[in-house]
């Protein structure tokens, strides 16, 4: 076979050196970054991997699309995948910001320690790029999804956009909730099994005294912000499976080893064929094999 080559496509003007190095430690043997990419000009960079091997050795050229934009990102991977046609196509991952990778760890890190099917999972900033993929990836599982937001209207419109993305599933549920405030924070935490935090660095979603509150019906707290102060309050960003306060916690870094494996199982992955295409529910799959292997 020809040399594994992997193409990253990045919306930023510096394409990721997180996902390089990633890519790197992914056994790939050529890595080709290119920044600034828009779905304006990614049509040509695609043609020049689905043109230069034919065959079985198509399987050896990838794209890896990211960026700090997830919206942008989603545009591009839209681009890139328009591109191919009939078996001309090569293996395609969307990964900006890490939405899909660390979403899938959290999901499967909960469910470690319950069944998520017809538990009841409250996203906080579930409006963001990484929250819609959590509640994405707990609704594929099963959960009955609460993504919460400080305003009814913004939780309400992304769960229009997570509904939209798993239409095929009819049972899915997922509704808003607002939550601004302690008691609003106390009332979505006394109805649920699962709380993953999934807000912006340095932002504390819910304080110690207010998640140490909750009934023992919530088993699972999961914080994805290493960045002081965390989401959830008296939460460790290494913790990792930790028992506090009846229920079993997890920091962002406690998270983050799971989701550097699925990272790098998905980067291999594109390799295996030249059709993959992974996205949310594709990458949840792989994160799930490795957590039951």
């Amino acid at each position: 076979m020809s040399p594994k080559i992997l193409i990253q496509l990045d919306t930023d003007t510096a394409p990721s050196t997180f996902d390089a190095v990633v890519a790197v430690d992914s056994g790939v043997d050529q890595l080709f970054r290119h920044g600034g990419v828009t779905p304006d000009n990614v049509t040509p960079l695609v043609h020049g991997a689905m043109f230069t091997r034919g065959g079985a050795e198509l399987a050896s050229t990838a794209l890896f699309v990211g960026g700090s934009d997830v919206a942008a990102a989603e545009a591009v991977f839209l681009r890139a995948r328009g591109c191919f046609f009939g078996p001309v196509r090569v293996s395609v991952m969307l990964d900006a910001n890490g939405c899909n990778t660390t979403a899938a760890a959290a999901v499967m890190s909960a469910a470690k320690h319950l069944d998520l099917s017809g538990a009841v999972v409250a996203v906080w900033a579930g409006t963001g790029p990484v929250g819609r993929r959590v509640a994405e990836m707990a609704a594929l599982e099963g959960a009955e999804v609460w993504l919460v937001s400080r305003t009814q209207a913004k939780a309400d419109a992304a769960c229009e956009a997570v509904r939209e993305r798993i239409g095929g599933i009819a049972d899915a549920k997922v509704r808003g909730f607002q939550a601004d405030g302690p008691e609003s924070a106390r009332q979505a935490l006394a109805g649920a099994h699962v709380v993953i935090a999934c807000g912006a660095a340095g932002v504390e979603l819910i304080d110690a005294e207010t998640l140490k509150s909750a009934p023992p019906s919530c088993r699972v707290a999961i914080d994805l912000n290493a960045v002081p102060p965390v989401g959830l309050g008296g939460i460790g960003v290494t913790d990792k499976a930790v028992e506090r306060d009846g229920r079993i916690v997890y920091g962002a870094i406690g998270v983050g080893g799971l989701k550097m494996k699925v990272h790098r199982r998905a980067v291999a992955e594109l390799f295996a064929a030249n059709d993959r295409v992974l996205d949310a529910a594709e990458i949840l799959a792989l994160a799930k094999a490795l957590v039951s292997a």
